[in-house]
């Protein structure tokens, strides 16, 4: 039976690193013969890449996977992803779904698929017909699986996989039990993917994985992050280089260096809070105090006048009372974030938080997080009010804004930025002066004779 003629198409759930997951994924079945297809055309596979982070996250996979199931009748349909590995019982029991892969085992998805399509019955069968499951102990994982790229990815912004798994046990993360033990990718196979993705015309690269800050000390000879970035800067037309979400404890003298002073790595940086109070940071298990987190931050400030700042936030830990939420909000408060990621506490099988007695109401959880999420918007219109009448350059993105029609650019702090312009500049570099700043948006003009 030929696959070449089989179509794929993934859809993903969750965090960033699950999203470079699937295009992995695409560009394994591509290079064994399947079509990948992409947007809104049918394809005869589906294979959905789930998260399980929080209990929202969970409902959302279950509410993905019906709905393929239920709008393309008699498509094959592959459940992988971080709540395929932790409850593959529960995924194999939702109608429709075919075969279910663990976190490594997604790696394997052409040869598994092949097989799968040989004997599954076609016309697919109404009922009686058993999910396979694939899935191994994450904790048996060693290695970062590399795959190549997928030519339908064809996104402005290229993200590279560097690290699996995670070394911490923090109270309320199901993350271990998901994905493993702390691993990384060869640093030769991280230099030849980012010089693939830089001729692929992607000048800005960021460096993905659940622990960032823990790479390269699984590796012989061991490296670190720091020393990566370094070669990571050398390569030959990479304007930007950006790091994604790094444990505060994890920023080194060595990593501040070369963040601050190569003008190649974006500033901009994500450092989960979860709390501003040492309490329940405590009771979180989380490797950081307020007092390390603090003198970080003011110290990056200070070397990097315009630092794009994001932040983590847990509310309603068990445990966490009002003056602890207060400390947070103060933390909050004093510290230049440009940007919140605000969440609501929810159990998680199997993990400490869940034995902790000491619960906070729902409806608090709901009113703390609102006005987190209030002061959270607050920051971010100061922040970008600061910019106003400076050019910035920004990298185009592939699709423009819904809501204006205009065009979209990031800017090297992550900022957002609207303005008109032709088509041809998608994916490259552009002067934009900002304009205008308001709660829905940031404006701006080109400069220059592009403009």
């Amino acid at each position: 039976m030929t696959t070449r003629a089989i179509t794929v198409g993934v859809a993903t759930l969750g965090c960033r690193l699950n999203q470079v997951e699937s295009q992995e994924m695409l560009g394994l079945v591509e290079a064994q013969g399947f079509r990948p297809v992409a947007g809104a055309e049918r394809a005869e596979v589906y294979v959905v890449n789930t998260c399980t982070v929080t209990g929202r996250a969970d409902f959302s996979d279950r509410q993905l996977i019906r709905r393929i199931t239920r709008e393309r009748p008699g498509a094959l349909v592959v459940v992988t992803g971080c709540w395929a590995q932790t409850d593959p019982q529960a995924v194999a029991r939702i109608p429709g779904v075919d075969l279910v892969l663990g976190n490594q085992e997604k790696y394997r998805l052409p040869e598994l698929l092949a097989a799968l399509l040989a004997q599954r019955p076609s016309p697919a069968p109404a009922d009686g017909w058993t999910p396979e499951i694939r899935v191994a102990p994450i904790a048996e994982a060693r290695s970062v699986p590399a795959a190549p790229l997928a030519r339908v990815a064809g996104r402005s912004r290229a993200f590279v996989k560097i690290q699996d798994g995670c070394q911490h046990r923090c109270a309320f993360c199901i993350v271990p039990a998901a994905r493993g033990a702390s691993r990384s990718q060869d640093p030769k196979v991280v230099l030849d993917r980012v010089r693939a993705l830089i001729e692929a015309g992607h000048g800005e690269i960021t460096l993905t994985g659940v622990d960032l800050g823990h790479y390269g000390w699984d590796l012989l000879p061991r490296t670190t992050l720091a020393a990566l970035v370094r070669q990571l800067a050398e390569v030959g037309g990479l304007r930007w280089l950006r790091l994604s979400s790094i444990l505060p404890a994890y920023v080194t003298a060595d990593l501040l260096e070369v963040i601050t002073g190569s003008p190649r790595v974006a500033p901009h940086l994500h450092l989960p809070l979860q709390s501003g109070s040492d309490r329940v940071l405590r009771l979180m298990r989380r490797p950081y105090n307020t007092r390390m987190y603090r003198t970080l931050v003011e110290r990056l400030a200070r070397d990097l006048p315009d630092l794009g700042l994001g932040a983590d936030l847990i509310v309603g830990h068990p445990g966490e009372s009002e003056a602890d939420f207060a400390e947070t909000r103060a933390l909050v408060s004093a510290l230049p974030f440009s940007y919140l990621h605000v969440f609501s506490y929810s159990d998680r099988q199997g993990t400490e938080s869940t034995r902790l007695t000491d619960r906070v109401p729902a409806q608090t959880i709901r009113a703390r997080s609102t006005a987190l999420r209030h002061l959270g918007r607050e920051k971010a219109l100061a922040f970008r009010q600061r910019m106003l009448g400076r050019t910035h350059e920004a990298l185009v993105l592939e699709a423009r804004d819904r809501a204006t029609g205009l065009l979209s650019g990031l800017t090297a702090n992550y900022v957002e930025v609207l303005f008109d312009g032709p088509d041809r500049l998608a994916r490259g570099f552009v002067p934009v002066t900002i304009t205008d700043c308001r709660p829905e948006g940031t404006f701006g003009r080109l400069e220059g004779s592009i403009a």
